[in-house]
């Protein structure tokens, strides 16, 4: 049976999903890839209590990685680009083509890691965030680019904008 709750966070309301007591997915508003809440999925908040509690302190600075069960669907080529993802060390960024390059995909086929990103059902606990354009530019990310530029900041990564 397929579960799920939400919790607010500094990003919005997030929709966490899992089965069995495994996140399957974690997504934000305006994703529009995100699971859609079905009447048959049963709300059970005490399934997600360490993935909110894990989420929360994060948001406050005291978890720089997550140790939750996971599982994500995906192609044999989008795992392999999420368990690259999934070492990218917290406050650091790394680019497109040097994800590409560690995986061994040919640089004419770099967009394809992009794709891979973008299909990430796994936001914050799985670092997509982290991978950023060669010149530095915040290209594309699932939660919006907004997102990308306030977790990257959160994490120590850039630095705070001055208004």
């Amino acid at each position: 049976m397929t579960t799920y709750t939400t919790t607010g966070s500094p990003l919005g309301e997030l929709l966490l999903v899992g089965e069995a007591g495994v996140l399957t997915a974690l997504s934000m508003p305006g994703r529009r890839t995100a699971p859609a809440v079905r009447a048959d999925w049963r709300r059970d908040d005490d399934a997600f209590a360490e993935a909110t509690a894990q989420l929360a302190a994060y948001f406050a600075g005291r978890l720089t990685r997550f140790d939750l069960r996971c599982a994500a669907h995906g192609t044999e080529f989008q795992r392999r680009v999420w368990q690259a993802v999934d070492t990218i060390p917290y406050g650091t960024t790394t680019t497109y083509g040097a994800l590409a390059a560690r995986l061994g995909v040919a640089r004419a086929d770099t967009p394809a890691v992009g794709a891979a990103l973008g299909a990430n059902p796994l936001l914050i606990v799985r670092p997509c965030h982290r991978v950023i354009g060669a010149d530095g530019s915040m290209r594309g990310y699932a939660g919006g680019v907004e997102r990308k530029v306030r977790l990257l900041t959160h994490e120590g990564a850039l630095q705070p904008t001055l208004v």
